[in-house]
């Protein structure tokens, strides 16, 4: 096709009294200027005319790929393209006479037309990309990771035309010699080829995503997903610091993704306070009226009753307890429909711990953390009022308080 464009080229021109195919080397010279001329004005007339106004279509267009493509500069680089066509076009005729020449020179602009649809193709892609992240596709798809690995096939298959056009051969012929490469490509692309099959993993088992609180602790990452790409996930950790995951590593490795108790609306509470044991004790009568003054105390106390077994006694833990579980129930900030437990678990050698296992109905963690400090600000607060005692480890002041028994002189002597 090119050839029979190139004759009816020729054909206008001889009919204009132009001869293009020059038998000295001036002429030769002149006409291979003139060529360059024609592909620089032809370039200055698509890339400063016709794409401005095009761009500019695009800029005001209400569509939302039409600015991405202007800000990517995908039709510029495409325009590049447009002088390598028109060289290829004339440049043939005027060196007729000069194969080599001309040979080497049609490989050049091979070249250069490879490199400008490579490039332009990453620009196409990376457009492609920046749209999904403006429609927050990305946040279900892996877009960057399917894009690099567009790119690394595109690259693949320029770099072989390449090759095929700087030899002379069929790229055929060189796509039959990657066979015996193969062991050397999977050892050299290990990690894409596995970053891959991973962010199809990933993707298919929905198993992360962009925005995802995760926490891998063998890596250190403990913040929400920025990035997933071909072979890597970027995650920006709470302190600001960022870490990179292999891919691969999220399928093989264990890790916690936090993303269900955000869609779920309720954030765990799971702390225990340690009563010192030495403060339990059955309460009588008098303290019985004394704790009743306290709200939700009396409705407890005629529930723990009903329950009670005869034989055995009321007790100010036991009214701690369920004291703590009405205050927890009509608390606006703790989920109801989650699971709601005050529980006292197994005694330590610190005392014994009293559990509050209950949801938040926020999940942001500077609110959750709020509510979780009034909570135990209260409890804390409330324990000497049922006659019990939080445990504390000894400080140094209370070491330093205590005083030395005293020493019979004689005994001693």
């Amino acid at each position: 096709m090119s050839k029979a464009i190139r004759a009816d080229i020729a054909h206008i021109l001889s009919e204009i009294g132009v001869n293009i195919e020059p038998h000295d080397n001036i002429s030769t010279a002149f006409f291979i200027v003139l060529c360059c001329a024609v592909a620089f004005i032809t370039y200055v007339i698509v890339r400063w005319g016709l794409l401005k106004a095009v761009n500019a279509m695009l800029k005001r267009s209400h569509a939302i790929w039409g600015p991405v493509i202007v800000k990517h500069a995908v039709f510029e680089k495409l325009s590049l393209i447009i002088p390598a066509v028109v060289l290829n076009l004339l440049i043939p005729l005027v060196l007729d006479k000069h194969a080599i020449l001309s040979g080497l020179i049609d490989r050049v602009l091979s070249l250069w037309l490879i490199v400008a649809l490579i490039r332009s193709s990453y620009a196409f892609l990376d457009a492609s990309n920046n749209i999904a992240d403006i429609k927050l596709m990305s946040r279900d798809l892996p877009i960057k990771s399917f894009v690099q690995l567009f790119k690394l096939v595109i690259f693949f298959i320029g770099l072989i035309i390449a090759i095929s056009v700087i030899f002379d051969r069929s790229p055929v012929y060189f796509l039959s010699g990657l066979g015996v490469a193969t062991g050397l490509v999977l050892l050299v692309f290990r990690d894409t080829i596995l970053g891959f099959v991973a962010g199809i993993q990933l993707s298919a088992n929905q198993m992360v995503k962009v925005g995802d609180w995760i926490q891998m602790d063998k890596y250190g990452a403990n913040g929400s997903i920025e990035e997933v790409s071909l072979t890597t996930v970027k995650v920006k950790n709470w302190d600001n610091t960022v870490t990179n995951i292999p891919a691969y590593a999220l399928v093989q490795d264990s890790f916690i993704n936090w993303r269900q108790m955000q869609e779920s609306g309720g954030r765990r509470i799971k702390r225990s306070i340690l009563i010192d044991i030495d403060t339990i004790k059955f309460i009588d009568n008098k303290e019985e009226g004394t704790l009743s003054s306290i709200d939700f105390v009396p409705d407890v106390i005629t529930q723990i009753k009903q329950t009670l077994n005869p034989h055995s006694g009321l007790t100010n833990i036991a009214v701690f307890r369920g004291y703590l579980e009405a205050y927890l129930k009509q608390h606006p900030k703790i989920r109801k429909d989650m699971t709601f437990l005050v529980r006292e678990l197994e005694p330590t050698p610190q005392g014994l711990p009293i559990q509050i296992y209950v949801f938040v109905n926020d999940t942001r963690w500077a609110f959750y953390e709020a509510v979780q400090s009034d909570i135990f600000d209260h409890i804390f607060a409330m324990v000497p009022k049922f006659g019990l005692a939080a445990y504390q480890s000894p400080a140094a002041s209370d070491l330093r308080s205590l005083q030395p028994l005293p020493i019979d002189h004689e005994q001693s002597v």
